[in-house]
């Protein structure tokens, strides 16, 4: 690019910048650290109970400040002096300059995409097997493969919570704990059924069949959130948890499997050897699911105030992925499509997930 052309680069890069203060809420981010740092400030703040998620909200509001202003002041930088090079060495300098905008752009531009109250925690993601037997066992442990996949190519931390293993192959159902910066935001258009249209492997006529899985996406909230969750209310059943057989089985009855009566939300975990573990995690899920049912309560109540009702229906049919007779993925809410179905299923979600977010 020229001096004219990179001039037009870093203007259209300040408006789009500009644009993004007020979507950000930069003023009330501002307004925010000011009123939390008091409060870090007083005599007997170390010894309140939510001193620690006090502080780690105040980081992630300077955070998001701080790189507002660094853009801005970057982009005021860069122009002033692109307005005085001459050499060019010093246009090159300009240039990797403008790459650094760019890349925080993009970083600004992810922070008004995941700006929900939950997009910034960590989740858990279910996979179920829909009726079908062994064919939609197969199509469950295959987006499990997916998911993997990506949490692998994104830098997620993630572990099994609970797996059921299919009488044949695949999986019936697996709970899988995710970690890391946004991982419920970037997930959460992840929720629903997917459908599969392939050639099934296990039909010795070679005939097309429609397979079908179900995702759900939880966000892990705050342990400080009171819940509660009355003895009467749970039953808990431990039983001997499978796995790969030889030394990995796990011989003793702690895996747990919690029934939460009067919502009927069941939830297992036998990914730790203590009973003990195993159930408080198990309880951890189920805590995250009442309040996350609290919360839909709510926003339905608000909506119905507004005049706007939508009924939340995690059971609605979000994705296809056909594989015969021609190859394509489709976002059925979006409609954004690739023929890459190859590359999606072995974890390449970038655009689905962005295109899910933009709209």
């Amino acid at each position: 690019m020229n001096r004219e052309e990179l001039n037009s680069t870093l203007d259209s890069l300040l408006n789009e910048v500009k644009s993004y203060q007020k979507k950000l809420d930069y003023d009330g981010k501002v307004s925010k650290i000011n009123e939390l740092t008091k409060t870090t400030e007083e005599e007997n703040f170390w010894k309140r109970e939510d001193s620690q998620s006090i502080l780690s909200e105040l980081q992630e509001l300077k955070s998001s400040v701080s790189l507002y202003k660094e853009t801005l002041d970057l982009i005021n930088d860069t122009a002033e002096y692109l307005s005085i090079v001459e050499s060019d060495s010093e246009i090159e300098e300009v240039r990797d300059s403008i790459k650094k905008v760019k890349e925080n752009v993009d970083k600004l531009k992810r922070e008004v995409l995941l700006s929900g109250e939950f997009d910034r925690k960590d989740c858990f993601l279910e996979i179920h097997s829909g009726a079908g037997g062994t064919e939609s066992n197969d199509w469950a442990n295959m987006l499990k493969r997916m998911y993997l996949r990506y949490f692998d190519k994104n830098n997620f931390k993630y572990s099994i919570i609970s797996e059921q293993e299919g009488e044949e192959v695949g999986i019936k159902g697996v709970v899988i704990q995710v970690e890391g910066a946004y991982a419920f935001g970037l997930l959460k258009g992840e929720t629903g059924v997917h459908r599969l249209v392939r050639i099934s492997p296990f039909d010795a006529n070679k005939r097309r069949h429609t397979t079908f899985a179900s995702v759900l996406v939880t966000p892990k909230t705050d342990t400080s959130i009171k819940i509660d969750i009355k003895e009467e209310d749970i039953r808990v059943d431990v039983y001997r948890s499978s796995g790969a057989g030889g030394q990995s089985v796990n011989t003793t009855d702690s895996a747990v499997r919690i029934t939460h009566i009067p919502t009927g939300i069941v939830v297992t975990c036998q990914n730790e050897r203590s009973q003990i573990k195993n159930k408080e995690k198990a309880m951890e899920i189920l805590k995250s699911k009442l309040y996350l049912i609290e919360k839909e309560n709510l926003d339905k109540k608000l909506s119905e105030l507004k005049g706007n009702v939508m009924d939340v229906n995690f059971g609605s049919q979000v994705r296809n992925y056909v594989m015969h007779p021609y190859s394509m993925v489709k976002d059925l809410r979006t409609n954004y499509e690739t023929s890459d179905v190859v590359g999606v299923l072995d974890g390449d979600l970038e655009n689905l997930i962005e295109s899910y977010l933009r709209s």
